[in-house]
């Protein structure tokens, strides 16, 4: 089935406005020895937290908060070597568990806040986009995995993903992958879609033209 993909507005960004929660400025300000952390004004935790973070040293105030978020999925020595990583290197974009990559963005974009540059910044691109069907009868659920496939056809054939995934990207492939590449997928209508991504993978530059069209063939059931 053909789409036609209209990109309406892409914006890079240095961090992802509401992935943190209160509960989590909560447990985080806690965790950094902060007093009455749940007493504070809402609106205040993000800048207290800021300062919390400062009163430890860089290493370890990047183990607290990944054992925050990523505490069920890593390791303590994952954990510390991560930890020592992300001072030299943005782990966020390399990291080859790519489901993880954006936790470890949001990880480190707020270190690289509070300690103002120690830790090396990485950006996400937002967009907002619209896709709508060709064929008035199609009724399918855009998923992040056929996000891409859409999308494919628009990219310039520099970007990453064309090149580390092509086979997903442009024939009848399963691309669970697709999951831990696009962080952000929302919609209310099926048809306007805000959508976040690395930078890495995915950038204004990637795109020649902001309007295109996409295939998405619908796999077959063999069973």
């Amino acid at each position: 089935m053909k789409y036609n993909i209209k990109i309406n507005n892409i914006k890079t960004v240095d961090e992802i406005k509401d992935y943190w929660t209160t509960e989590d400025y909560i447990q985080l300000l806690e965790k950094y020895n902060f007093p009455d952390a749940g007493t504070a004004k809402k609106e205040n935790l993000y800048e207290l937290l800021l300062m919390a973070i400062t009163d430890f040293e860089p290493k370890e105030a990047a183990v607290i908060v990944l054992q925050h978020k990523l505490g069920e999925q890593l390791t303590e020595g994952q954990i510390d070597q991560i930890s020592n990583d992300m001072l030299i290197d943005t782990v966020c974009e390399e990291y080859p568990e790519i489901e993880l990559q954006y936790a470890l963005f949001n990880c480190n974009q707020l270190l690289y806040k509070a300690f103002n540059g120690t830790f090396p910044s990485a950006n996400a691109t937002l967009i907002d986009c619209s896709i709508t069907p060709m064929d008035a009868n199609a009724d399918v659920i855009i998923t992040k995995e056929i996000l891409l496939k859409l999308f494919s056809n628009g990219l310039s054939d520099r970007n990453i993903l064309k090149r580390l995934f092509s086979a997903q990207m442009d024939e009848n492939a399963e691309f669970p992958e697709a999951e831990g590449i696009v962080w952000e997928l929302k919609t209310k209508d099926n048809s306007n879609f805000k959508i976040a991504a690395s930078e890495n993978l995915i950038k204004d530059a990637d795109f020649p033209a902001l309007e295109f069209e996409g295939d998405y063939e619908i796999p077959v059931d063999n069973d």
